[in-house]
């Protein structure tokens, strides 16, 4: 059995903090870190994840998770908001109330399903994609780069439009000799693997400064 992965959830409100973290211990591939405070969050180590509510401590959750990425958290980070999340966040958001199910699915694809690693399969527009394989079948197979793989898990995951900078880092990290362009290079590559048309993408599509995934089709 793998190891359950480290996941630091982050809440003022212990009551909703402790409920979510019971349901998130049942999953046996997840191990809960609570905080309270931001400068417990700050105490704690070796968290693949990190969970952050956006009304922490009067609103400054975003602040807390520009801070952990600035000091070197490589893990992925999602804000937990009471609003429909903005078009230039530089962070994933779910908005609350949610349903376990939206944030179990959001997990999975950034640390592997429970216990499954990531043999899971996702449907993006006409194909079933398998990150761990980092391949895309279906009527024909496409194998993909790890950069285009990790593009495709990731936009998955959001579920919405992510900015170009946000998704730029979330893939290659926060590194000054990596630019939009590099960014902008991968996406043209990857629609023309699996666009039929790639000047009009209905599966890798650009909106409001970022990319989004289209509906998935039969």
């Amino acid at each position: 059995m793998p190891s359950a992965k480290r996941i630091l959830l982050v809440d003022e409100n212990s009551v909703p903090r402790r409920s979510l973290a019971e349901q998130l211990t049942l999953q046996a591939a997840y191990e809960v870190i609570e905080a309270g405070s931001a400068q417990e969050a700050r105490a704690a180590r070796d968290c693949a994840l990190a969970i952050i509510d956006a009304e922490l401590e009067g609103g400054q959750g975003e602040s807390l998770a520009d801070e952990l990425r600035a000091g070197g958290f490589k893990g992925p980070i999602l804000l937990l908001a009471a609003g429909a999340p903005g078009g230039t966040i530089a962070h994933e958001q779910l908005t609350k109330p949610f349903r376990l199910s939206a944030l179990l699915t959001w997990l999975s694809v950034h640390l592997g399903p429970h216990g499954a690693g990531e043999d899971r399969t996702f449907k993006i527009g006409p194909y079933l994609f398998r990150p761990g394989a980092k391949l895309l079948t279906g009527a024909r197979k496409i194998h993909l780069t790890e950069k285009e793989a990790n593009i495709l898990k990731f936009l998955h995951g959001a579920g919405r439009t992510v900015p170009r900078e946000t998704l730029l880092h979330e893939v290659w990290g926060y590194s000054p000799a990596v630019t939009t362009h590099t960014l902008e290079t991968h996406i043209y590559r990857l629609r023309r693997k699996i666009e039929e048309n790639p000047a009009r993408a209905k599966i890798l599509v650009t909106e409001n400064g970022g990319y989004r995934l289209g509906p998935p089709s039969l």
